[in-house]
């Protein structure tokens, strides 16, 4: 599945090599600013080469990962694990990323004095 016939649009790469889960994700990060390649935001039809430095921001996390090998169509996991050297940082804990202000199973509805707290919690007002 290598490609040698020249560069790959970057959304084609990084959904190829399993980074996002459907092509029309990896366009939509490209347009919103969550792409890198070796430093500058791109658009989804960016051309990457091997040697590329390719930066991902999504859901909280970001993937750094070094372009080793090009690849135009989906592959299986061990497979797209060798397209690319993974230097991402590692994720953060669990504890850490727990959501603030859950309340538990079966406590009711949340009183207004609560509901205002919560929304203070979260950034509101």
């Amino acid at each position: 599945m290598a490609t040698d016939e020249g560069p790959v649009r970057v959304d084609s790469w990084i959904w190829s090599v399993r980074l996002v889960k459907t092509r029309a994700l990896a366009a939509a990060a490209c347009r919103a600013g969550h792409v890198q390649v070796n430093g500058d935001r791109v658009k989804p039809a960016h051309a990457v080469r091997p040697g590329d430095v390719v930066r991902l921001r999504q859901e909280g996390r970001e993937r750094v990962v070094v372009v080793s090998r090009l690849v135009r169509k989906r592959v299986g996991a061990p497979v797209a694990a060798e397209c690319y050297v993974d230097n991402s940082p590692p994720p953060p804990a669990r504890e850490e990323a727990a959501a603030a202000g859950v309340r538990d199973r079966g406590a009711g509805r949340p009183t207004k004095r609560e509901r205002r707290d919560l929304e203070r919690l979260r950034g509101g007002r």
